[in-house]
């Protein structure tokens, strides 16, 4: 067994004991660097009344907080199922190496976790979105842009 399928093994038992125990939904995921598991999560969504509170978040926020780090830099995220939208969003915000995933977003789909609708939205236009963002106080906000451009000790990421 390579050291890929034995992270991959131990996100899909946290999917399983997110199953098992009631925890959220089927998800799971691992976070290693240097061969050594940094961070681990499973879908808490529906006991922590959290809607992002999907397994790769939980991992991320897990692994950042173990390497007191708001970057995975030089990590490898293994996750038990394609990640949704907004866990690739935070995983490329959080910048791993890399991303090894089990099921795919058909077998999520399959099981009644159909993100196409998120996928289809960002392609849209605002306007024709179902959630519609409407831009207000837009020159009031530029001057915090500005502010922090301007700021010589910003801590960049």
């Amino acid at each position: 067994m390579t050291p890929e399928e034995t992270y991959m093994r131990l996100a899909i038992r946290l999917a399983q004991k997110s199953v098992d125990e009631n925890l959220g939904g089927p998800f799971g995921c691992v976070i290693v660097k240097d061969g050594r598991i940094v961070g681990e999560g499973f879908n808490q969504v529906t006991t922590t009344n959290d809607p992002t509170a999907h397994a790769e978040v939980v991992a991320i926020r897990n692994a950042c907080q173990n390497l007191e780090s708001f970057q995975l830099e030089g990590c490898s995220v293994y996750t038990s199922c394609e990640p949704c939208p907004m866990c690739l969003g935070a995983i490329y915000w959080a910048r791993p190496s890399e991303i090894y995933m089990a099921a795919t977003r058909d077998d999520a789909a399959a099981a009644g976790f159909d993100d196409e609708m998120f996928y289809s939205e960002f392609f849209r236009p605002n306007e024709q979105r179902h959630l519609k963002l409407k831009s207000i106080l837009r020159s009031e906000s530029q001057k915090v842009f500005k502010s922090w451009v301007a700021k010589p000790d910003k801590i960049e990421y």
